[in-house]
């Protein structure tokens, strides 16, 4: 069985789209998805399946949907594939200042080249950026909420849906991944 990690985009932000995660961690296992563990309130679902991380998208946003009454964009990625995401970080987290961050926004599909070239065209003397594959890594030098890369430029010049963690919830992820994938073995 796979290991996924399902990350959820805008729920239980600013007061709208609300889901508990005992709630969201039901709907998973009645999905017939087997270990389902959640991780904190923005929408970060551990579990393991068999099945197709596309399929498994599709089921869940549908899922979403029909339990809670409101579209919600669903990232699905595996252990390896986080694993692999947070290795490749172009930016040290050893070296961040105080109020430095790094976020990772991870993307619902491989955007278009002229996606690509659409973000790359944006520049911010506050924030760096680097765009791998279907993830975009942001360095943010003040918070986040000054930061032009959110979720909604991202899509907006990318053409998928986005969802954004910071470093250190990608860091949990992958350790309850890696907790996950002790107990197969």
């Amino acid at each position: 069985m796979a290991i996924y990690i399902a990350l959820l985009r805008g729920i239980n932000v600013g007061g709208h789209k609300i889901i508990k995660m005992q709630d969201l961690q039901r709907m998973f296992e009645q999905l017939g998805l087997q270990q389902v563990k959640t991780y904190i309130q923005s929408g970060n679902v551990l579990f393991e399946s068999e099945a197709p991380a596309d399929l498994l998208r599709l089921h869940i946003q549908q899922e979403i949907m029909a339990v809670f009454g409101f579209d919600v964009p669903v990232v699905i990625r595996t252990n390896t594939e986080l694993a692999a995401i947070v290795a490749r970080s172009p930016f040290d987290a050893a070296q961040l200042q105080a109020g430095e961050n790094i976020y990772v926004a991870l993307l619902a599909d491989t955007p278009t080249e002229e996606g690509k070239q659409r973000l790359l065209a944006c520049s911010s003397e506050v924030d760096d950026y680097r765009l791998h594959d279907s993830e975009v890594y942001i360095y943010c030098r003040q918070s986040v909420r000054k930061s032009m890369f959110s979720n909604n430029l991202l899509e907006k010049k990318l053409g998928v849906a986005a969802t954004s963690r910071n470093w250190q919830t990608m860091n949990k992820l992958l350790s309850l991944a890696a907790s996950m994938e002790e107990r197969q073995s």
